[in-house]
This record gives C-alpha cells, structure tokens and sequence, in this order.
C-alpha cells in the first residue's frame, strides 16, 4: 500500500473526478504500450456522429483502474470480509489497468475484419522491454497479468476484470455515454460495487453479487442494449466502420500493410497508412465523411429466425458476397457493403448470486430468471441487431431476395459464388 514516501498521484477525470494511481501504476504508464493507448480512439469512428466521442483507450483504462480500486475496497471493508491476498489484489489492478493494452485502432472494426482478437495481442505489450520490467518490479509480471486480460475461467476475482460484471464494462458504458451526450448508458455504479462480494470457487475466490444489487444490474443490462443499439451500432458509424473494414482488408491484401503492423500502430498513423496509394478512394471518403447510405435497413426482430451466422462471423465470405451484389446491382468495386453486426454474448449473465438468507445461486444466460428481463433478453439483442446494405451512388436492392441470402448456409453461398447461379435468387 502507498505510504508517506510513495503517495499517491492524482489524474483529474471527466468522469470519475480524482483518480488516485499507485506507485506501480504510474510506473507501468509511463512505459510506450501504455502511452500508446493515448492515441487510440475509444470508440472508432463514432466521432463522425457524436463530436464528443473522442475519448480514448487510455482515459478508459484509468477509469477502469479506479473502479477496480473502489471495487477491492469495498470487498475489504464489507463485515465479515476475509482479507484478500495483496499479490492478488495487485495483480487484479494491474490488469485492469492494461485490460486494453492490446487494443487495435478504431476500436473493434478490425476485429470484425478477421484480424485476431485484441486480447490475444496482450502478450506481445506485455513483453515489450519497458513494461516488462515495470510490471516485474510491481510483482506482477506479464505471465500473472495474461489470464486475467484474457479472462480464462479459473482464475480467482478474475470477473472483477473480465465477466458478466466487470469494471470494464462499468468504466466503459458511463464514459461512451458522457462523452457521446446521449442518457442511454448511464447506469447506478455505486449501487453495483456496494453490491459486490466473494463467493468460495472451484479455483479460489469468485466475484459475485448481493441479491440488493439487482435492479442497478438489470439497468447495467438494458444500458448496453440500448448502446448498442443507438450508439455503437448507429447506422452512420456502421456505414463508416463497414468502409474502414474495407480499406483495411485491401491494404493487407496488397501487402501495404501487415497484421504485426496494424497491430501496434495509432489511429492517425494508420489513417496516414491508409491513404498513401488507396485504389478503393474509401480513406479519403471517410476522411471527407462522405458515407455509404442505407439501401435496405431492417430490424432482426422482422427477419425470420434462421438467418445464417456468415454474416456477423465470416468477413472474407461476405466481402466476396458485396463484391459480386454490387456488380449484379450495377454498382463499381467497393460500392456496396453488407453489415449484420452480431454479438450474442451482449446480454447473457454468468455469475454468483447471493440471496438475502445467504445461499448461492447462479446467474447465466441470457434469461435469468431473478432478473425482470428473463425471456426479453433474447428479444432485445435481435432488437439491436441491424441487417443493413450500404451503397455508395444509387442502387435499388431487393428486399426479399437479400433475406433470402442472408437465410442460405455459408456451403449454398460458396458454391453460388464458385458457379455461375446468381446470388439474389435461384
């Protein structure tokens, strides 16, 4: 713990007013992989629909940090706590703090254009000279850190850094929703930490919740839904990522750019990347926000329900699938974009819930039943889900011919396009 002679720095936040930061944490930000999240955006492109949302991953991570020492606290000095181990808890910090560390520019459209997800890509910052010797002078080095970001089951207190209830998402959905100015993520922070608490594990101790703290989690859940749906699936900032995606896959697949590369860069380095021999003229649309428009926009709750997984999960199917709609629609090359954006683990709870006579139950899934969403919540992620088809110039995009592809298994869709049998259509 800080003494007189190691006090506390203190970091003014928008957010979260004083956030006070250990020796440890000013060591491992003052090392390049952490400063390099000074430079990544947090959430991508939705700048071009909200100005404020400029904020980035390093603002996130201070928050997500504070949270996490508010969250320990609590744990500490609840009656009856059993002290915690402080390797663990230095450990559980730490990690919050480089939850992100790994993060890709512009937020999670790489992702979704096939590169790896950024958790994976901790390890490599992790090592880097700098942090690895910050972190193995704090006590906790990269290997005790990497199952924590990663969120592997098993290990103790770990859902306090990656879980159903996780300081991330706290830190996350107030901040996006402040900077974006919109009322839609803001959630009771205070009641969900007073409701936290430890559980005995299989593997050591587990986070979990009193049942007191139900009603702030089942807003914490409807805050992400209608985030999703509002802000982070807007159909501008869709159209724009769906474009950055693009790009992005072209530059790689003329080798302008690697994964390696991609990978550790910024957001205004890879913007610069991206537009140095462009043959797709969509870097500077996107600069000039000049955007794709809506041909077709419908809501999943109207689409039937055995629409095929290839949409949201196979981004070089479906860019072969823009390529030839766009040519039997009439359109150039890098036109036409299809977007069905898909995350099923949105609203699905897995955690400890400790009831008021002081048993254990479990919340999980996406329908718990101690909640007031129970059968809803199912109905809500498709209700946040979007299939949309993007255009640059004019095009009249049949309707019922798209659903009827987006219903087509990822074998049929293959060998239409390997043949000469047409997409929209028999």
């Amino acid at each position: 713990m800080p003494d007189s002679m190691h006090p506390l720095a203190v970091v003014r936040d928008p957010l979260w007013d004083n956030i006070q930061l250990e020796p440890e944490a000013v060591a491992v930000l003052d090392t390049p992989p952490a400063q390099r999240l000074r430079y990544v955006r947090q959430l991508g492109h939705a700048f071009l629909v909200y100005p404020g949302a400029t904020h980035t991953r390093f603002e996130h991570a201070l928050g997500t940090y504070h949270l996490a020492r508010r969250a320990l606290a609590h744990l500490q000095e609840a009656p009856g706590a059993a002290p915690l181990d402080a390797e663990l808890e230095r450990r559980l910090k730490l990690a919050a703090l480089l939850h992100d560390v790994g993060h890709y520019p512009f937020s999670h459209a790489l992702e979704e254009a096939g590169l790896p997800h950024h958790e994976g890509l901790a390890a490599r910052h992790l090592e880097s000279p700098e942090l690895a010797r910050a972190l193995e002078a704090a006590g906790a080095g990269p290997a005790a850190l990497l199952p924590l970001i990663r969120g592997e089951p098993g290990t103790p207190l770990g859902g306090l850094v990656s879980g159903s209830l996780d300081v991330d998402k706290l830190d996350y959905l107030t901040r996006d929703a402040r900077m974006c100015g919109v009322p839609y993520g803001m959630i009771d922070v205070d009641r969900l930490l007073a409701s936290l608490t430890v559980v005995p594990g299989p593997a050591g101790p587990e986070l979990a919740l009193h049942d007191k703290g139900l009603a702030a989690l089942e807003s914490l859940l409807f805050a992400k839904y209608q985030m999703y749906r509002n802000v982070y699936w807007h159909h501008a900032v869709r159209s724009a990522t769906v474009m950055f995606t693009r790009v992005v896959r072209s530059a790689l697949r003329a080798g302008r750019l690697t994964v390696d590369r991609v990978a550790l860069t910024t957001d205004d380095v890879l913007v610069h990347e991206l537009g140095r021999e462009d043959t797709t003229g969509l870097a500077r649309a996107l600069r000039e926000r000049r955007l794709a428009k809506r041909a077709l926009d419908l809501s999943a709750s109207d689409l039937p329900r055995d629409i095929a997984d290839w949409p949201g999960s196979d981004p070089e199917l479906t860019h072969r699938v823009e390529d030839q709609l766009a040519r039997d629609l009439g359109l150039g090359a890098h036109e036409l974009f299809l977007d069905f954006p898909a995350k099923p683990d949105m609203l699905t709870l897995d955690l400890p819930l400790v009831l008021r006579d002081g048993s254990v139950t479990r919340l999980s899934g996406g329908a718990a039943a101690h909640l007031g969403l129970p059968a809803v919540a199912a109905e809500l992620y498709r209700a946040a889900r979007r299939l949309r088809v993007f255009v640059l110039g004019t095009a009249r995009v049949p309707e019922r011919a798209v659903v009827e592809l987006v219903r087509l298994p990822r074998a049929e869709v293959e060998a239409r396009l390997a043949g000469a049998r047409a997409l929209l259509g028999a």
